[in-house]
């Protein structure tokens, strides 16, 4: 078989994981794909080489597409989504001086509302929080939590970029009170200690789209059906990594110096959920902290691209329903299904759903096999309606 060359851009992060682990396990060669993964050390510097044309796909932040479409971030190049990459998989950090301040209060790992509080209360003004890129899940997560518990943006809030690598490095010398990232750069700082793990951003909202397979408009035109060979290849890695004993490896994988070049034993935390908090070796779990297949992971939902647009819009003074009904299209659960249908089991019959609408996993609509989809809410109880 004649191999196609894709170069691939990704983030050293453990949610690249799908992209590494297609091409080191070969799920790429079996569609007759050579990936040439390039890591990149920030968001800005990946998403502009793949506008430029200089990749053909990235590993990118899920509200990347979404922004591109409403307008933001300064590039007009029109970006779609063809597969979630991750689910979750990011945390909540306090610096040690803000851990210390939090000490009167007492609240669980697992628990938003008492987390968020006891944020607020031990610096009630001008609460700097480091996120990686103006346009995350990571940013709109950390708007929507924090005000949501009355602390109000920009007035009170501070939210700064900050590359995940040097998370830690800020953190130390000064420059934020709290952050939220993607692992392993949060348990990085708990090991450099200067950082204190506070909560998994799971339990903000608990089934949020994290990274996506991003390409763009012009390129899956003329490339439908590479397009459509690498999304089989990485829904079969993420099967692939939904099997824990082979996932057991993975850590592994990434620590080779080319993706990550970190110990195995720090990335171990996103893949097994359990975590050390703190230099003092507090211990917690995280359940459902990183999902890469269960619960249809990989379906890129509308309503998620359409949640998304509207909370860039309310942040930003654009219309919040036009941006929704702009974002919904740069998720193709439309490409989705037509690369897997007759490889997966099954396939959601629709496009979007009720976000936070999910309390335990349930049976939705299908193409084929009985779907599972995952427990799906919000920490404030609130649900997003798609667009009729």
């Amino acid at each position: 078989m004649k191999m196609t060359h894709l170069d691939v851009g990704f983030i050293p992060l453990v949610d690249a994981a799908p992209l590494i682990c297609c091409h080191e396990m070969g799920f790429a060669r079996e569609e007759g794909l050579d990936l040439r993964l390039q890591a990149f050390p920030s968001w800005s510097s990946l998403r502009d080489q793949l506008c430029f044309g200089h990749l053909d796909a990235a590993h990118m932040l899920a509200a990347v597409p979404v922004a591109s479409a409403l307008g933001l971030g300064g590039t007009a190049t029109e970006l779609h989504a063809l597969a979630v990459l991750s689910v979750n998989g990011n945390v909540i950090g306090v610096s040690r001086d803000m851990a210390d301040s939090m000490q009167a209060h007492d609240f669980a790992f697992n628990d938003a509302r008492a987390a968020g509080e006891a944020l607020i209360n031990a610096k009630p003004n001008s609460l700097r929080v480091g996120v990686p890129f103006p346009f995350s899940m990571h940013a709109e997560l950390v708007y929507y939590w924090l005000s949501a518990l009355g602390l109000p943006a920009p007035q009170k809030l501070i939210v700064r970029t900050v590359p995940p690598s040097q998370m830690a490095e800020a953190l130390e010398a000064g420059e934020l009170d709290a952050f939220c990232v993607g692992e392993p750069w949060g348990s990085r700082s708990v090991e450099a200690g200067v950082g204190k793990l506070l909560l998994p951003c799971s339990k903000i909202w608990s089934f949020a789209p994290e990274k996506v397979l991003a390409v763009r408009a012009d390129w899956i035109e003329t490339h439908a059906e590479v397009g459509q060979r690498l999304t089989r290849a990485l829904w079969r890695t993420a099967r692939w990594l939904a099997t824990r004993e082979r996932a057991a490896i993975v850590p592994e994988i990434l620590s080779q110096p080319h993706y990550l070049d970190l110990p195995a034993e720090l990335l171990e935390h996103a893949i097994t959920g359990r975590f050390t908090i703190s230099r003092e070796g507090e211990y917690r779990e995280a359940d459902g902290f990183l999902e890469f297949f269960d619960g249809c992971a990989t379906f890129p939902w509308r309503s998620q691209a359409e949640w998304i647009g509207s909370k860039l819009a309310t942040r930003t003074g654009l219309d919040p329903t036009e941006s929704a009904k702009a974002a919904r299209g740069t998720f193709r659960s439309d490409l989705y299904r037509k690369a897997l249908a007759g490889i997966a089991p099954n396939l959601p019959s629709a496009s979007a759903k009720v976000e936070g609408a999910v309390a335990s996993p349930i049976a939705a609509g299908s193409v084929g096999a009985p779907l599972i989809l995952a427990r799906n809410v919000f920490f404030d109880g609130k649900r997003f309606e798609p667009i009729a």
